[in-house]
Formats: structure tokens, C-alpha cells, sequence
């Protein structure tokens, strides 16, 4: 019974910590923040947060791996309404873009991975997970286009189902980079959005002419 409320003491406190440094990196952004600025927010000392975590970079990796989970979770449902696999891919890219819309720290953290990983010093399990959780997470995009050729839809060859993947996601970051932390913030979500709108339109009408 001790050993239960331990346990649960112990994941209550790493939840805190991640809270704590979700919160900061959200207002000051990644790089000015601290493992003391995360002590205090947490209200906890910062010898208590490296019984949990080695640094700021795995603190940051958890964050990233338990968002990269709840995407997936949240991304799952969208083949389960019948939709053609056009409604099913603009349900897709919706549901990202409301994803880093909400939290564009995310966004950050996420591509300050995917292009300095080997500099970030984290653990080799850390990596693992992390590219492991991603892939997982993509392949709901290969999933979708092999459920078009299925349809008859997407006349797209099953050798180039992950170009298509790595040029969708290409088109989407991209698309996001380039507005989400400049220009107005008044007009940020409709300059996203329109600019996803018309670049899938022309994607999804390459994809019925692939061939």
C-alpha cells in the first residue's frame, strides 16, 4: 500500500514538473527557461527535479513524446465516419494545425528535434521513443493514402505512398513555420488555415492524377 501512494506520490510530482515547464516554455519560449526557472515554478528544488528528470532537453523530450501520444489518440477517430479519403486527409490536417495552433511552443520544440536531435544530448531511449512515437504517428498519413488507393480514389502508386507522406508533412510544417510566429497575431490562424486549404486542394487533385 506504502509502495502504491509512493508511486503515485513520485508521478504526481513529474506531472507537476512537467506542468511547470510546459507553462514556462509556453510564455518565454524554450531557450531562456531554466531548470531553475522550472524548480521554482514547480515549486520544488532543483536538485528534486533532476531525481526525475537529467535535464532541461529530457524535460522537454517528455513533453514532446506525451503530446506526440495524445496527437495520435486524438487522430485515430477520423476513419471511423465513412468519409472519401480527401475528407479523411483535410480532417487530418486540420486536427494538426489545431493541434500546434494551441500550444505554438509545441511546434518549436518539435522541430528544434527533428533538426538539432544529435546535439540535444538526450538519452539514447529518449531518441528511441521519441522517433519511435513520430513514425507512429506519421504512418496515420500512409495509412490514409493506401485507404484512397483502396477507394479508387488516389490513383497513386504504392512504392510513392512516403513521398506523398514526406511531402504532405513537408507542405504542413512548412505552411506553419512560415506564419506561426510573425505577422499580426490577429491574422495568424486564417493565414494557417488558407494557406493549408489551397495547398491540400492542389495536393489531393494531384493525387486523383497521379498516373
Amino acid at each position: 500500500m506504502l509502495g502504491k501512494r509512493r508511486k503515485r506520490e513520485r508521478e504526481q510530482r513529474r506531472k507537476t514538473i512537467l506542468r511547470a515547464a510546459r507553462r514556462l516554455f509556453f510564455k518565454q519560449g524554450y531557450n531562456p527557461v531554466t531548470v531553475s526557472d522550472i524548480a521554482k515554478k514547480a515549486e520544488l528544488s532543483k536538485g528534486a527535479i533532476y531525481l526525475y528528470f537529467s535535464s532541461k532537453e529530457e524535460i522537454c523530450a517528455q513533453i514532446l513524446l506525451d503530446d506526440i501520444e495524445r496527437f495520435h489518440s486524438e487522430v485515430l477517430p477520423i476513419f471511423e465516419g465513412g468519409d472519401s479519403a480527401s475528407e479523411v486527409l483535410i480532417g487530418f490536417a486540420n486536427i494538426y494545425v489545431d493541434f500546434f495552433l494551441k500550444d505554438r511552443e509545441l511546434f518549436r520544440i518539435l522541430m528544434n528535434f527533428m533538426l538539432h536531435a544529435n546535439s540535444l544530448n538526450l538519452s539514447d531511449d529518449t531518441n528511441r521513443r521519441i522517433i519511435l512515437e513520430t513514425n507512429r504517428a506519421i504512418s496515420v498519413t500512409e495509412n490514409i493514402f493506401q485507404y484512397g488507393i483502396d477507394k479508387g480514389e488516389f490513383l497513386l502508386k504504392k512504392e510513392d505512398v512516403r513521398a506523398m507522406r514526406n511531402s504532405l508533412w513537408g507542405m504542413l510544417n512548412g505552411i506553419i513555420s512560415l506564419h506561426l510566429f510573425i505577422g499580426r497575431e490577429s491574422t495568424r490562424e486564417k493565414r494557417i488555415r488558407s494557406g493549408v486549404n489551397k495547398c491540400l486542394s492542389i495536393f489531393i487533385e494531384g493525387l486523383k492524377k497521379s498516373e
